[in-house]
């Protein structure tokens, strides 16, 4: 069954504005990949930034990322609506963590969390589906950004 469709109207509170990925999470078709794809400007905004300063806003957004997504999850009635997607930009800027700021990098990070968050290796589906409420929902696309960022650290390593 698929989920409830996501009134437009609910935009205009902040905090879904943002736990709906500035809009992002409201396309019917793959809102996880619009969802990552609205995190590319946030990571280009943060890249900006030293790694340190980099590093507290990761954490400061997935944090609130919890509270967001339990907080949209239970106006929506639905546990890890689709269109919930500040989990994607908390997995996405880990993934782009002390990585290289050209578009090619940006493009494999995208297409290496895109894989994890998709396919949920061990643990991560087992996180998906054992872990509740607004730490449920990020919890599996962090460790899916971590993920990533492993191999994204590996590829910098070798080809940089």
């Amino acid at each position: 069954m698929a989920p409830p469709k996501i009134p437009v109207s609910l935009l205009a509170n902040p905090l879904h504005f943002i736990s709906l990925g500035f809009g992002s999470g409201l396309l019917p078709k793959a809102p996880g990949t619009f969802g990552t794809l609205a995190a590319i400007p946030v990571y280009l905004l943060l890249s900006e930034l030293s790694l340190s300063v980099y590093l507290l806003a990761v954490v400061i957004i997935s944090l609130l990322g919890i509270y967001l997504c339990g907080y949209t999850s239970k106006r929506l009635g639905v546990h890890d609506h689709p269109g919930i997607v500040v989990d994607e930009f908390a997995g996405y800027l880990i993934t782009m963590i002390a990585a290289p700021v050209s578009p090619l990098w940006i493009v494999i990070g995208f297409v290496l969390f895109r894989i994890f968050d998709i396919l949920k290796p061990w643990p991560i589906g087992w996180l998906d589906k054992k872990v509740t409420g607004g730490a449920g929902i990020m919890l599996d696309d962090l460790v899916a950004g971590l993920f990533a960022l492993i191999l994204m650290q590996l590829g910098i390593y070798v080809f940089n």
